[in-house]
């Protein structure tokens, strides 16, 4: 494939490559992959924390997005779709582990719509060293927090705020409902604002 038809690729939207890798187009396939890649690292980075298992898992999933993407109906919904792959690889990995997913009893007061604190919400531009110090700090403690939170709640924080799902989506990809959803993130965001307090006061 020469340069210009690389570019050409790159201009392409992620639906139109969707509907050429659905066509056995190898180079869109490729392009699709590139575009995703990142995403589906930085999930499986914060849903995992074995450094070997979260490359086994980001590449297990490109291989299944590769060869089940002619089975996506409707290339409009390819995030959601890729996201449910994540996903079930996520369960099966916890399968793997003998582990099982903890749930907790649903508060209704939990059900309402709480302060909205995002995970991203850390300072990060015009550092000076001390505050690039502080800053790498504060991603280290997130990293752990999350890792810390039970299963169910880190899928459910991890597809909300790094993946920017609805509660409605998060409830379809974990087969749940939109109530269990809003009070597993509400849990787990008072659990990362309780591990950050004293350093976003």
């Amino acid at each position: 494939m020469n340069l210009f038809n690389k570019k050409q690729y790159k201009n392409k939207s992620l639906e139109e490559l969707v509907l050429m890798a659905q066509e056995d187009n190898l180079d869109a396939m490729e392009e699709l992959i590139k575009r995703v890649q990142n995403n589906v690292y930085a999930s499986f980075y914060y849903l995992s924390s074995n450094c070997d298992d979260i490359l086994d898992l980001t590449q297990e999933a490109l291989l299944k997005m590769a060869r089940n993407i002619k089975k996506l109906k409707d290339p409009a919904k390819f995030k959601a779709w890729l996201n449910q792959v994540i996903t079930r690889l996520f369960y099966d990995y916890l399968r793997s582990k003998n582990r099982k997913l903890q749930t907790v009893p649903i508060d209704k007061k939990e059900d309402e719509e709480q302060d909205r604190f995002s995970v991203n919400d850390v300072p990060c531009s015009t550092c000076t060293p001390e505050e690039s110090s502080l800053n790498s700090e504060l991603h280290c403690i997130i990293e752990k927090s999350i890792h810390k939170l039970p299963d169910s709640f880190r899928l459910a924080i991890v597809l909300r705020e790094f993946q920017g799902l609805s509660y409605e989506e998060i409830a379809e990809i974990t087969k749940t409902n939109v109530g269990t959803v809003k009070s597993r993130i509400a849990r787990a965001r008072n659990k990362l604002q309780e591990d950050l307090k004293q350093y976003i006061a």
